[in-house]
């Protein structure tokens, strides 16, 4: 049986709130969707968006897709017009794709009030759409929006567009939850009774959910398995509200545990890969308890998690990360026992494996620390480098700190003087056989402190050059205590390669960013391979 997965981030996805693609955001997007394997991407709507436009002129000179197909979008003719005047549908063919998708009210109320046109008019606008650009060589589906919500307030009249489609040669009419109202039982029963009417018609069912009841993935697949063999969603759930049906989720359910081969399986290895990538595109950061892809999707917290995991993964985990390109993570936290921390170490190259005496240091260093307002789940740099002075040879010294300072300084207006303020630190210490004084100026103290470290340690350490910092967060613990709240600080470091996380806790935020600062330097040059010099 003939079966699509059809991916609309580009359009349905880019109407996020925040969202914004450029033209070469989108044809990277693209090229990642067809590798991933996808049958179909919508690109866009060409004429009504110049970007979009602009996206399929270059998509003809720049994208080889290889099997995946181009989809352009857009609407039918007007009401009283012919599609072979209408500019819209012209925008349409000089797109050149070889699929269109045409998006038709399926919901008589909304034709009258949306539209101002009759019922009959609407029929004929997708008719007339349809035909014209089957004539012209195009395969056309068509997605009947506000389909369900129709089905139970206008009875009959979604089928009346299915017909019309069907008669002018649409190949798919996709069912479209537009409200994202819709429960996966109501999902199930309409579209089993549009799918054994369509049988009839000579043309295939899909699915375009939202996910404004957050059953978008479940109502995918309730319609897949009312016959529905069309899907289309966004990866990574991108979309107008709540988003739509998250593509890699529904794809994943779909091969892994439905046994449906919509992918092969190893594309779906590239799965968290891709989306990631698509993450970094569209600079939405990626949602870390998304299913499958997710950073959080095969992590684990607790001791007796832990001690079963040790034994048999499965015993935790639905499937095994590595088939969707993830793989597991143990989380080390004051719920952490001892077989958390052995896996925890095993992960990152320390074997613990019956030395209990080792196991109870880190376990009650842990537990202490995280009582202070230390976490390091979301941060293995900073704990690989607790391991070090527990279990290995001590921590890295790559460079001994003799004090460091920080000031800022705001001038006065009155005094003719640029009022924006001024961050200055300096930083003492020794590396490379040297002692160093360095000051750096930042438009924050951090900023200025992070500055002065690598202006100290550069000449010694010219590899820190590949060193960026990506991400600063900020908690108060005690908030109860105001400004003299304790402070927990995360940073992450990137070589371009890798990323990693370090924390740091102090009453002081700018000591407590320090401390992450100077761990993530560190862990970056212990990850390199640097020796100390």
């Amino acid at each position: 049986m003939t079966f699509d997965v059809y991916d609309t981030t580009l359009r349905d996805g880019a109407q996020q709130e925040g969202m914004s693609l450029s033209v070469e955001d989108k044809l990277r997007i693209a090229a990642l969707l067809a590798e991933l394997g996808v049958g179909y991407v919508e690109g866009g709507w060409p004429g009504a968006n110049p970007k979009d436009t602009a996206f399929f002129a270059r998509a003809r000179e720049e994208l080889d897709l290889g099997a995946t197909t181009l989809v352009a979008f857009g609407a039918t003719r007007r009401a009283g017009a012919r599609a072979a005047d209408d500019p819209q549908v012209r925008a349409l063919l000089d797109a050149g794709t070889s699929a269109v998708t045409i998006v038709a009210k399926s919901h008589a109320r909304h034709v009258e009030l949306a539209l101002r046109t009759t019922p009959e008019e609407n029929l004929a606008m997708v008719s007339d759409t349809i035909a014209h650009l089957v004539a012209q060589g195009r395969t056309v589906f068509l997605d009947a929006e506000h389909f369900f919500d129709g089905w139970f307030e206008t009875p009959g009249y979604g089928l009346q567009v299915l017909d019309a489609a069907a008669d002018a040669g649409a190949e798919v009419i996709a069912l479209c939850d537009t409200n994202g109202g819709m429960l996966p039982h109501q999902v199930a029963e309409v579209t089993a009774e549009v799918v054994a009417h369509a049988a009839t018609r000579g043309i295939r069912v899909g699915a375009h959910m939202h996910n404004d009841t957050g059953c978008a993935v479940a109502n995918s697949l309730a319609a897949v398995r009312a016959g529905a063999s069309h899907v289309q969603g966004c990866v990574n759930g991108y979309g107008e509200r709540t988003g739509n049906a998250d593509l890699v989720t529904v794809v994943a359910d779909l091969v892994l545990k439905m046994d449906v081969p919509v992918l092969g399986r190893d594309r779906l290895v590239e799965a968290t890969r891709i989306a990631h990538q698509i993450s970094e595109t569209t600079n939405v950061a990626p949602f870390t308890k998304a299913p499958y892809v997710g950073a959080s999707a095969f992590a684990h917290k607790a001791g007796l998690h832990a001690s079963a995991i040790r034994v048999d993964p499965n015993l935790y985990q639905h499937i095994d990360p590595l088939s969707i390109g993830n793989d597991m993570r143990m989380l080390v936290s004051d719920m952490a026992g001892r077989a958390s921390i052995e896996l925890k170490g095993r992960e990152l190259g320390f074997d613990l494996a019956g030395d209990d005496a080792a196991l109870t240091r880190v376990v009650t260093r842990v537990k202490a620390l995280e009582q202070a307002g230390w976490t390091f789940e979301a941060a293995d740099a900073s704990f690989a480098l607790l391991l070090h002075e527990e279990v290995g040879a001590g921590r890295p010294a790559h460079f001994q700190v003799e004090s460091w300072r920080a000031f800022i300084e705001h001038r006065s207006v009155t005094a003719g003087l640029d009022p924006a303020p001024t961050s200055e630190a300096t930083v003492k210490l020794m590396a490379g056989g040297a002692r160093v004084v360095s000051t750096g100026e930042g438009n924050g103290p951090v900023n200025a402190l992070d500055a002065a470290l690598r202006g100290a340690l550069l000449p010694a350490y010219p590899e820190l050059k590949a060193l960026e910092l990506t991400d600063y967060r900020v908690r108060i613990l005690d908030s109860s205590h105001g400004t003299d709240a304790i402070t927990r600080v995360l940073i992450d470091t990137t070589d371009g390669v890798h990323t990693w996380t370090t924390v740091g806790v102090a009453p002081n935020l700018v000591e407590a960013s320090w401390q992450a600062l100077v761990d993530g330097i560190t862990y970056g040059l212990l990850l390199a391979g640097v020796a100390q010099r």
